[in-house]
């Protein structure tokens, strides 16, 4: 079975290459990846190949070695993300009271309650 390395996928658009070991590059389409699976650049992958109308199209790909996430390897201790999220409940219990009482954060405040959602979502998806 060849390999190669994801050169680029665009999980928005469902499509990217793969730089073959053999020096070609090989479409590669999301259908041909296993459910749910993303690959960065750099991901080692094996994969069979057809002829599609466009040149070698890649098929049954599967991951050998995926790229080490540079974040969970800086990854916050388990005891210090229960202390944040314990935190970012209590935020949030704030914001949804004065929600149910008719009132919207300001802009400012709102701005500042997204980015702290959107740190957590970080520190727990790496």
């Amino acid at each position: 079975m060849p390999t190669g390395k994801v050169k680029w996928f665009d999980a928005e658009r469902g499509f990217g290459f793969i730089a073959s070991d053999e020096g070609d590059e090989v479409f590669l389409h999301a259908s041909a990846l296993p459910d749910g699976v993303v690959p960065k650049p750099g991901t080692r992958v094996e994969f069979g190949v057809a002829d599609g109308r466009r040149g070698p199209q890649a098929l049954q790909v599967t991951l050998v070695d995926p790229v080490p996430s540079v974040a969970r390897a800086h990854r916050k201790p388990p005891e210090d993300m229960a202390v944040i999220v314990e935190d970012l409940i209590k935020v949030l219990d704030r914001v949804g009271n004065d929600l149910r009482r008719g009132r919207y954060p300001d802009r400012a405040a709102g701005k500042k309650y997204a980015a702290l959602l959107r740190a957590v979502a970080t520190d727990l998806e790496a």
